[in-house]
């Protein structure tokens, strides 16, 4: 599974202070550090307003990019960030993200295709968050049409099945994990990625929750998470998780992480 280290959000107030006060050792000890600890991309969400989300976003990019040779996933919905951003970085980075609100479509998909990116797609609409499984998996079609007219392909597309909390609706994970299912069947090149933390907001002792849960949406089919690659505990479980769904040959990805103290 694709591990995309969540740490470098500017909507976090340490990382805030950081990106505002241009504090380039302190974004470097992030990435580096996600490196280290197995992550495959790093996240980078300025998480400024729109005004200067543009220059933040390229310094995220150039200070990141300075420190460690990972993609990147660029988090942010803003079409001017995004083109100053794409002409910094220096492997193809995945979009994060596109939605099925028009606009949105129609400002961020000629620039996925135009620098060849991947992108992560989230099913929600003008209307907002659906909450039944035949909602969500209707607007995974029209986002894929117009991926598809745009000359992206299936397998460069991540769907965001939405997860929610389960604190306010506690059905809400079935539901993704059946919009999985369901979008799969239809659409078998399409991956999926999410952010795990949004299904325990709200609750106690939150991170047992969140490992839970990464096992079920292992299972279900989940290709990639954004996560926080420095904990240790939800890293393990998530090595074993894919060992037991004969997801690495010979256990060598498991094996070899116990050796370098990653996991344990």
């Amino acid at each position: 599974m694709l591990i995309i280290g969540e740490k470098i959000n500017g909507t976090l107030a340490k990382v805030a202070i950081a990106i505002a006060n241009r504090d380039a050792p302190f974004i470097r000890s992030l990435a580096g550090a996600q490196k280290e600890a197995g992550a495959h991309y790093l996240d980078l969400n300025a998480g400024s307003p729109p005004d200067r989300e543009p220059d933040d976003l390229v310094w995220l990019v150039e200070t990141v990019q300075s420190a460690v040779d990972l993609p990147l996933c660029l988090d942010s919905s803003n079409q001017m960030a995004l083109a100053a951003a794409l002409q910094r970085v220096k492997q193809r980075p995945i979009i994060n993200s596109i939605n099925s609100e028009k606009a949105k479509l129609e400002s961020i998909l000629p620039l996925i295709s135009k620098y060849g990116c991947s992108a992560m797609a989230m099913l929600i609409d003008e209307a907002g968050v659906p909450n039944e499984v035949i909602s969500r998996q209707a607007l995974a079609r029209n986002i894929i049409a117009h991926t598809r007219q745009a000359g992206i392909q299936d397998k460069e597309l991540f769907v965001d099945p939405l997860v929610m909390s389960i604190a306010t609706n506690t059905g809400s994970t079935l539901t993704t994990l059946e919009t999985m299912r369901s979008i799969r069947e239809e659409f078998p090149e399409v991956r999926f990625c999410a952010g795990l933390s949004n299904v325990s907001f709200g609750l106690p002792a939150r991170r047992f929750v969140n490992r839970a849960f990464l096992v079920l949406a292992l299972a279900a089919g989940l290709d990639a998470a954004i996560i926080d690659p420095l904990d240790k505990s939800l890293y393990t479980m998530l090595l074993a998780t894919e060992l037991l769904l004969n997801r690495d040959k010979h256990c060598r990805n498991y094996t070899r992480s116990y050796r370098q103290g990653k996991i344990g």
